[in-house]
């Protein structure tokens, strides 16, 4: 690799660019950041990024796409119930804002964009591990990523602009988006218990998810990188294996050694029963998730800890 190639994160501040930021220049790699801070934290952002706060749909981030080798484009509304709530804001960000980082790249002759897309994607789907064919959006934020890739065709098409989509399944680890209306279950689940009340579980508990540790979702990230075989490609990034909302809840407690009890309320609109990826296109180019659930949710409760310990939570 050339130890100067220049990697631009739309997204920054977030749980995944900001993870991946570090991850990218402990590599080697010069990165360009991207935020408007409207959801990312910028003390999250390693220091050594070149930041820049700007919104993707405004023309203002096109000179930053300059020399640019690549770019991984994660900036997105994605609360599902905040877009349920405004779906035209999610289109608007989603949608507009995504064509807008494809233009930006398109004239920058960049190499590829890697782009997040999501399991969102397959909240109607019933077969389980619901491989990349099988696509059946329901929420408001699903149609917003599924858009997203038929405008990525597009550029492949019709400007032979190159790009790999990611379709994250639930991603945990440090930096996971504790601040969101209604945060992710994981990172939900422990600042609760730590802070001694009862957490919320949306629905019985039943619901099963497959969560995939960041660490392993940035070894992917790598490959996009090097391995032309991701080149105008879609990926699962998941674990293969899926756990239900109270086993994760249960693990946690025995953890914490806390015997609090949560808070049942109804399910949200447009959340699947159950989410698991069939991760087989992506065993082919050699990737394989190697955190196992006990060390990754161990590492996040390390992690809030200090957290709380600063005072931020």
């Amino acid at each position: 690799m050339n130890k100067k190639e220049k990697i631009l994160i739309t997204g920054v501040a977030g749980f995944i660019g900001s993870n991946l930021a570090s991850r990218l220049i402990k590599e080697g790699y010069h990165v360009v950041g991207i935020d408007n801070l409207v959801y990312g934290i910028k003390e999250q952002i390693p220091q050594k990024v070149e930041f820049h706060k700007l919104d993707i749909r405004s023309k203002k981030i096109y000179p930053l796409f300059k020399n640019v080798d690549f770019v991984f484009h994660l900036a997105a509304k994605n609360c599902i119930a905040d877009c349920q709530n405004n779906p035209q804001e999610t289109s608007d960000i989603n949608v507009t804002g995504t064509i807008n980082v494809f233009e930006a790249a398109k004239e920058a002759k960049v190499k590829k964009v890697v782009y997040a897309e999501s399991s969102a994607i397959y909240e109607g789907s019933k077969i389980y591990p619901t491989p990349e064919t099988e696509e059946k959006p329901e929420s408001f934020y699903a149609i917003s990523k599924l858009s997203s890739m038929f405008f990525a065709k597009a550029y492949q098409r019709f400007y032979n602009l190159p790009s790999t989509a990611l379709r994250y399944f639930c991603v945990y680890g440090p930096r996971q988006d504790y601040r969101r209306t209604i945060p992710p279950a994981m990172s939900a689940f422990i600042i609760k218990l730590l802070k001694k009340e009862r957490p919320i579980i949306y629905g019985d508990g039943t619901k099963k998810r497959d969560f995939v540790y960041i660490d392993d979702i940035n070894d992917f990230h790598l490959l996009c990188l090097k391995d032309e075989r991701t080149d105008s490609k879609i990926f699962n990034l998941g674990s293969g294996e899926n756990y239900s909302v109270l086993k994760i809840y249960n693990l946690i407690r025995k953890i914490l050694d806390i015997k609090i009890a949560p808070i049942f309320k109804p399910n949200l609109p447009g959340e699947a029963q159950s989410t698991l990826a069939d991760i087989a296109l992506a065993k082919k180019i050699g990737w394989k998730p190697k955190t196992d659930i006990e060390t990754g949710v161990q590492a996040m409760i390390k992690y809030i800890k200090e957290e709380i310990k600063k005072g931020n939570i």
